[in-house]
């Protein structure tokens, strides 16, 4: 076919123009590609049927980009649906391997963590939770307590991790909890000799001492009645194991609080200050803490944002302002984590199947570029880790 020369000329300024306009995404790409990769993001994907876990190599400037391989089976079944609790995926304490709940088949999966963060099944690492919907993860050295939130089968239950990746349960371990309790939250504080559990159907708060055996002792007075309706996520700080923060996500709009609690020896909690403090958002569910203990953030999930606190040296709580989790606030967050090195904050958004990035500067949230990144198709993602 011939073309005219006008036409011609025409057909070259269009060449022209969709090239000059795809330069910005040839340059985000190759900006991700300049970037070295430092580490990796997971997500508990808990996709029903077969579950998977995500897997993003994580690079210098913060952003992700999905591993070749990924989703990776976890081995027993997810819900596809939200399981409304923090740590639904864990770590271990030498970094050699994951811990995923199941919670469409009552398991918890243990995958190693190869070269280059690539995850592969642990020969018999799939086991049975100890009781009915597993939703959160516990893990401090070789000793990780599963919370199981399903009614005739609700209770926190202990296991010994192997260092081949095996968990093997401890007998005599398990906490029963009445049907309605809803764990939301099992968490050791930084020196295992406390582990803390939210009961958000009910708004009480567990508190034991961890023996030497790795069974519980239940505090005097265990379980205390929360500060707000629906105590969900929770943390101990890091600089100061005596320290628990939990977040009150069933008050009314507007009207969400973050308690701060005082450990002691004993197990008993104690009221920090004028807790609980206002978060002025709906929902705050997720809590994490800066690795220096300066800076605390809760992701409030109906609100679609982070609402940000500095933490006095006696644990009160000071609100600094709530940051967009993106330009649309039904994203469904939910699990957040930092980075090692305090500098980016990784979230799940649940109703989007994807990953938003941020930047961290002191007690401040910057939404990266070209965040958020997409997780695989079916997920319902429940927890988080950040290598």
């Amino acid at each position: 076919m011939v073309i005219a020369p006008f036409t011609r000329r025409l057909a070259g300024v269009a060449a022209i123009t969709a090239a000059v306009a795809v330069m910005p995404l040839a340059s985000a790409a190759a900006s991700v590609e300049a970037s070295p990769v430092i580490g990796h993001v997971y997500v508990n994907d808990n996709t029903a049927g077969h579950n998977t876990i995500g897997a993003f190599d994580r690079h210098a400037n913060g952003s992700l980009t999905p591993q070749a391989r990924s989703p990776f089976a976890a081995g027993g079944a997810g819900t596809g649906a939200g399981l409304a609790s923090q740590g639904a995926l864990q770590i271990s304490s030498d970094g050699h391997f994951l811990l995923a709940v199941d919670a469409g088949s009552n398991q918890v999966s243990v995958l190693r963590i190869l070269p280059g963060g690539r995850l592969r099944q642990v020969p018999g690492g799939v086991v049975s939770s100890g009781g009915v919907l597993p939703v959160s993860i516990a893990v401090h050295d070789d000793l990780v307590y599963v919370a199981n939130a399903g009614d005739g089968g609700a209770n926190y239950t202990g296991f010994r991790l192997s260092h081949n990746g095996r968990l093997q349960p401890i007998a005599g371990s398990a906490i029963s909890l009445p049907d309605g309790s809803q764990p939301g939250d099992v968490l050791f504080n930084g020196t295992g000799s406390a582990l803390a559990g939210m009961r958000v159907g009910t708004s009480l708060i567990d508190s034991f001492t961890v023996r030497d055996d790795g069974h519980l002792t239940a505090a005097p007075g265990s379980p205390f009645p929360a500060q707000g309706v629906g105590p969900f996520g929770s943390e101990f700080r890091p600089t100061n194991p005596h320290q628990l923060f939990v977040s009150n996500a069933h008050n009314a709009a507007g009207a969400g609080t973050v308690s701060a609690f005082a450990d002691s020896a004993s197990g008993v909690l104690n009221s920090i200050g004028s807790s609980p403090f206002p978060d002025l958002q709906t929902a705050p569910c997720w809590v994490e803490i800066s690795h220096d203990g300066r800076f605390l953030f809760t992701v409030n999930t109906a609100s679609g944002t982070i609402s940000r606190y500095t933490i006095a040296s006696d644990g009160s709580l000071a609100l600094l302002g709530s940051t967009a989790i993106g330009p649309n606030p039904a994203v469904g967050a939910v699990d957040a984590r930092l980075s090692p090195d305090g500098r980016f904050l990784y979230v799940d958004e649940s109703a989007t199947g994807s990953v938003a990035e941020f930047a961290v500067h002191s007690g401040s949230l910057t939404l990266l570029a070209g965040s958020p990144s997409s997780l695989p198709v079916g997920a319902a993602p429940a927890g988080i880790v950040v290598t």
